[in-house]
């Protein structure tokens, strides 16, 4: 898909590198209005990250099925706070985890020893990725690859270290969704830019720059390396925000923010 021409005002030299000066600074989940007061890398501050990212998405769970995976080697392609990491180590995974920033890998490597587990962390890009062919069982990426500057480098990585029969299980943004419909009325029609097109919207608007959303079949060309592919639209609370559930039941689930995603190769 087509992208937004890259613009950068803050000197870095690619996307990459702003993109990892942007999460460097806020690994996803630590952000203050989510931990408030509490002291950084204290067991308080860590169950507060938790108990936010599964009231927020209660779905990861059902959809991850970390249990079903005990024994397995599993890469987490962008751990953040380690918040899903914990949940692959306490499952029994073999875990292992990249990521693009230090404070990723220092993040999730405290929340790890805060519960007596351990995972091999190290600070890479995925785009480049340094396993062997055909190691890991399992690939697990929520709400990352859509930020990398080359999301199918990513991809094509994935599918090399995965063995046959391996499964990626992630999340991707959704490009047709309320939440996006939401961003556009802020930064394109209120703006008084209603031909701004909906990705320009989210490349420049939706956490780090370069953002990108996809549709299903997007995604469906994106994954077209693996065996089978099967992408499923969430509604979160960025589509819904204060609706009451009577109302939120009557959205259709094709508009959720998220895709959840699952390929097997």
């Amino acid at each position: 898909m087509p992208q937004p021409e890259l613009r950068i005002d803050n000197g870095q030299a690619n996307l990459n590198q702003a993109v990892r000066a942007y999460w460097e600074a806020e690994p996803c989940g630590t952000e203050a209005e989510i931990v408030g007061d509490r002291a950084a890398y204290s067991p308080e501050w860590f169950a507060q990250i938790e108990t936010y990212r599964y009231a927020a998405e209660p779905f990861i769970h059902a959809f991850a099925q970390f249990t079903r995976h005990h024994g397995k080697r599993v890469l987490e392609v962008g751990v953040g706070a380690g918040t899903d990491h914990l949940q692959w180590a306490r499952a029994g995974a073999i875990c292992y985890g990249i990521d693009l920033t230090a404070a990723g890998v220092v993040t999730t490597r405290e929340h790890l020893a805060l519960h007596g587990f351990r995972s091999a962390l190290q600070q890479v890009d995925a785009e480049a990725m340094p396993f062997p062919n055909e190691f890991f069982d399992v690939a697990y990426s929520w709400g990352v690859i859509h930020h990398a500057e080359h999301p199918e480098r990513i991809i094509q990585e994935i599918w090399r270290v995965l063995k046959p029969g391996g499964a990626f299980i992630g999340m991707m943004y959704n490009r047709h969704s309320l939440a996006v419909y939401k961003y556009w009325v802020r930064h394109a029609l209120l703006k008084g830019k209603p031909g701004r097109s909906l990705a320009d919207v989210v490349w420049h608007h939706v956490e780090s720059i370069g953002t990108k959303a996809y549709t299903v079949d997007e995604l469906r060309r994106l994954f077209a390396v693996f065996g089978s592919f099967s992408a499923t639209p969430i509604l979160t609370r960025s589509d819904y925000g204060r609706l009451p559930t009577p109302i939120r039941s009557l959205l259709p689930a094709h508009l959720g923010w998220f895709i959840a995603v699952r390929a097997v190769k």
